[in-house]
């Protein structure tokens, strides 16, 4: 049965088991307490972080930016505070609830019995190791039901933003519940029969097989999938497509089509976005920001979503995330050659599921470190979009404007605590952000640059 359904992955050579003996004769128990610890303590920072926020939000409040006068009024920005500190309220209590869960299933022997429950069918790993990740993403779907509920129709309610009736919600639910397990089922599908095709050599099979994956989805999503929740139809507007088309031509862009998707049944807040590979692209504007906003504020967003195409800010984001991905992968395969951690989490049956559950945990705790720099990256592509929309559009006074529209519909933080900024925001906070472009095309009109 074991024989089956357990994978040589690579199994520890003379000197790798020498180490881990040599760690057993210690009390295991000493280190699983050490993780545990360092994991609690991980929380406990990130609860901190929020709290900061809050607080260093609710002393900066009274005061509107002077950015933002004559916008933002002081019952508007009680509002945008009210907001923040009850969905950091909620979003701490799911964290909570989330690390219990986590505690109980790793620390708590859930996820061993879970582990020899599904190795005791004695199913090939190609089918065996789908079945344990399908059934724990339909468990983790179900359980984050109540919190997802109160979110939708208690918070977003409260606050005036959820336009969505409950059984919009569940239709969506049932559809997205069900996509992901397809998705899933045929990523897990073809990275464990790689895994068995070549088990001394799985890895970068496995990393160009979802490279091609999240390619192919990319590619697709706004033709397959996306109009299983929206629906999408032509920009009425007919001067608001040629100056779109104008724009978009600037920067060399051919634009298929400009669309209006119907995001106002669900919610009230605002985005756009473009869609698809290559120099011709879908343009997708919410009804709400067609609603909400002026035509030269419209332009000004797209040009800058036209900044993160032009400087291919997509595609380098890709290369870091893939990169990225290639190393955890090539990390994974040493760590799943010696059976240390189902040692120390007090796993019985040794099998290649459970290991990479156990590592997925330990990743998950060091991307937090990682994300600072990731998210520094990504604000400094943000004010690099910023400066082309400049260039390109021009009316920095526009873009300005869009911003803090959008911060006050959308309710958001105007005064983010620097350090809970510095580990959270891909985005650079809206007042540093408003501040840098009047600065950044202030001294490109000064100079003479050409829009």
């Amino acid at each position: 049965m074991l024989r089956v359904f357990h994978l040589d992955v690579g199994l520890p050579d003379g000197d790798n088991c020498g180490t881990f003996f040599a760690i057993r004769g210690h009390d295991m128990k000493t280190y699983l307490i050490g993780v545990l610890v360092a994991y609690v303590a991980l929380q406990a920072f990130k609860g901190v972080l929020e709290y900061l926020n809050v607080r260093h939000a609710r002393r900066q409040g009274p005061f509107v930016p002077q950015e933002f006068e004559g916008v933002v009024d002081r019952a508007s920005l009680e509002k945008m505070l009210a907001y923040v500190r009850e969905k950091t309220a909620f979003e701490m209590v799911a964290s909570a609830a989330g690390t219990l869960a986590t505690i109980f299933f790793l620390f708590g022997g859930l996820l061993d019995r879970y582990n020899s429950w599904v190795a005791s069918f004695g199913l090939a790993l190609v089918l065996s190791g789908p079945a344990f990740f399908l059934l724990l993403y339909a468990a983790g779907a179900l359980l984050w039901v109540p919190f997802t509920l109160y979110l939708v129709f208690r918070i977003e309610n409260r606050h005036g933003f959820n336009t969505m009736t409950g059984g919009l919600w569940l239709a969506d639910f049932v559809k997205s519940t069900a996509l992901s397990l397809i998705l899933l089922a045929l990523s897990f599908l073809a990275g464990f029969a790689l895994i068995s095709w070549s088990p001394r050599f799985w890895w970068p099979w496995v990393w160009c097989f979802f490279l091609s994956f999240t390619i192919f989805i990319t590619y697709a999503s706004p033709y397959v999938i996306e109009p299983l929740f929206n629906k999408f139809v032509p920009v009425e507007d007919d001067d608001l497509k040629a100056r779109i088309v104008r724009l978009a031509s600037q920067a060399g862009i051919n634009v298929s089509k400009i669309l209006k998707m119907d995001e106002s049944k669900r919610s009230r807040h605002t985005n756009a976005y473009f869609a698809g590979i290559g120099r011709t692209k879908r343009i997708i504007l919410f009804d709400t920001l067609l609603q909400g906003m002026t035509p030269d504020e419209i332009i000004a967003v797209l040009a800058h979503e036209i900044g993160h195409w032009k400087r291919r800010h997509l595609l380098k984001g890709l290369a870091i995330s893939q990169a990225l991905s290639l190393i955890v992968l090539f990390c994974s395969y040493w760590a799943l050659k010696g059976p240390i951690l189902v040692a120390l989490f007090g796993i019985t049956t040794d099998t290649l599921p459970a290991k990479i559950v156990l590592i997925a945990f330990f990743v998950s705790m060091f991307s937090f470190f990682v994300k600072p720099a990731m998210y520094g990256f990504s604000r400094r592509l943000e004010r690099e979009a910023d400066r082309f929309s400049c260039d390109l559009a021009g009316k920095s006074e526009t873009m300005v404007d869009a911003l803090v529209k959008l911060s006050r519909e959308n309710l958001s933080n105007l005064f983010p605590h620097p350090l809970y900024a510095f580990f959270n925001y891909s985005h650079p906070p809206v007042l540093e952000r408003v501040r840098y472009i009047r600065a950044y095309c202030g001294a490109a009109k000064g100079e003479g640059r050409q829009a």
